[in-house]
């Protein structure tokens, strides 16, 4: 395994993250648990999840996620200093209201999340704490273009300050964003150096063959400002995988089996797939490996947050880390990004 720094932290965290969204639905608690042992087996010490997990959100399936990570420290309690582990707080929207009342963040509301989330976890700890999603309407999760709506009151600095007393209290140690903007960045990290408060240490945003808007604007200040991607749906819900193109999928695999999650499902990104299968296949590699070697090793990224229903996936995922493309792959790559720029954004 390869390990690197998480933001301007001390924490070295393995390239390969585990991500856990589908424990709770998919994956039921014993898969979850041999998942989890394997990939500390095997260098993963960076694991994510989120009280909005397992997805899609309902009231059936949020917050159990972090209650079956949580049994399985309770079991390990010896192992939980060699873990990363990282959660989020759920944003505002019609879609949490199951967990809270819509809300822009505000302090009580950190605070009791932070709370809920160390008890579902059974951890006095969590080492990074992130912000799900913004709370302004702005373009995330699946939104190509911005479009400005007014009525949003700032209170980033309210949500740094809290996140800041979290950290001093020793309840978290770092935190984080997600589903950001170059725009949201920049304010946060300009009122945290204002103030003399704790700076965010990494954004987790999408980041795939088919959606590489992050290249846009957010690589540059991932390096300069040391604030690192956290790559979500390095696999596009699974169609990087090819399964869908080479007709092996089943009923029960995502896209498939939840046809409102529809940001992979375009003509575009079915073209594309089929392009970067060629490719794989012309070079003797399986195409999910490829597309995972492909993010792991972009100089903006911190961490590759895989995600897998078996453990033939968890382990194809895992060794993903061993697989390095050449110049002239990376030439392919980018000539068909070219023809099909960002078909999911």
């Amino acid at each position: 395994m390869e390990y690197r720094k998480l933001g301007h932290t001390d924490l070295d965290v393995s390239v390969i993250c585990l991500g856990t969204m589908t424990w709770g639905n998919q994956n039921d608690q014993d898969e979850a648990h041999e998942q989890m042992d394997y990939a500390l087996d095997h260098g993963v010490n960076f694991w994510d999840t989120a009280e909005l997990y397992a997805v899609p959100a309902s009231p059936e399936t949020s917050l159990k996620t972090e209650r079956i990570m949580g049994e399985w420290f309770a079991k390990n309690p010896s192992k939980r200093d060699q873990v990363i582990l990282a959660t989020k707080i759920a944003g505002p929207g019609p879609y949490t209201e199951h967990i809270r009342k819509a809300s822009d963040y505000p302090q009580e509301n950190i605070v009791k999340a932070i709370d809920g989330s160390l008890s579902r976890l059974k951890t006095d700890y969590i080492d990074l704490y992130q912000l799900h999603w913004p709370a302004r309407s702005t373009n995330f999760f699946g939104n190509r273009g911005y479009r400005h709506k007014e009525g949003w009151e700032d209170n980033f600095l309210e949500r740094i300050e809290t996140l800041n007393e979290q950290i001093k209290k020793g309840k978290i140690r770092h935190w984080g964003i997600s589903n950001e903007t170059p725009w949201g960045v920049q304010h946060y990290l300009k009122l945290a150096e204002k103030h003399d408060l704790a700076k965010l240490v990494s954004i987790q945003n999408p980041y795939n063959l088919l959606n590489r808007l992050y290249e846009v604007g957010m690589a540059e200040i991932s390096v300069r400002e040391n604030v690192g991607l956290l790559a979500y749906s390095p696999m596009a819900f699974g169609l990087l995988s090819g399964k869908y193109h080479k007709g092996i999928d089943k009923p029960t695999d995502r896209i498939n089996k939840y046809p409102g999650m529809a940001r992979y499902k375009s003509e575009n990104c079915h073209s594309a797939t089929q392009k970067y299968l060629d490719i794989a296949e012309k070079h003797g590699m399986s195409l999910a490996q490829m597309s995972l070697a492909f993010v792991n090793q972009q100089r903006f990224l911190t961490s590759n947050i895989i995600g897998a229903t078996t453990m033939d996936q968890l382990k194809e995922n895992i060794d993903s880390i061993n697989l390095k493309l050449d110049k002239d792959l990376l030439k392919e790559i980018n000539g068909v990004h070219e023809l099909i720029p960002n078909p999911a954004p």
